[in-house]
C-alpha cells in the first residue's frame, strides 16, 4: 500500500512540475523585445554569428540562458549573453523559450 501511495504522489509530483514549468507564450513575445536587438525581431538573427531562436527547442534555450546566467557559457559573446541573462528569472526564461520555440 505504501508502495502505491508513493507511486501515485510521485507521479503527482512529476505532473504538476511540468505544468508549472511550461512558459507563457505571450509573456516571452513580449519579454523578446531587448533580444530583437541580436536575434532578430522574428527570432532569425540578422547579424551573421548570432544565433537563431526561432522554432529552436525550448528545454535547449533554457539550458542555454541559465548556463550564461550561471557564467557556464565563456568565450565569444558570452560576457554580453551572461549580462543579459543575468537580468532574467527563470519565469522570464521559460516565457523567452515558450515563446520562441513556438514560432515556426
Amino acid at each position: 500500500m505504501k508502495k502505491m501511495v508513493m507511486g501515485i504522489l510521485i507521479g503527482i509530483s512529476f505532473t504538476t512540475s511540468s505544468v508549472f514549468a511550461a512558459g507563457d507564450i505571450a509573456a516571452g513575445k513580449t519579454k523578446s523585445a531587448v533580444c530583437a536587438a541580436c536575434h532578430g525581431a522574428d527570432g532569425i538573427a540578422v547579424i551573421p554569428g548570432y544565433p537563431n531562436l526561432k522554432g529552436q527547442n525550448e528545454q535547449y534555450i533554457i539550458s542555454s540562458i541559465k548556463a550564461y546566467k550561471d557564467k557556464q557559457r565563456n568565450g565569444g559573446l558570452a560576457a554580453v549573453m551572461q549580462a543579459q541573462a543575468a537580468m532574467l528569472s527563470d519565469s522570464d526564461i521559460a516565457n523567452l523559450a515558450a515563446y520562441y520555440s513556438s514560432l515556426k
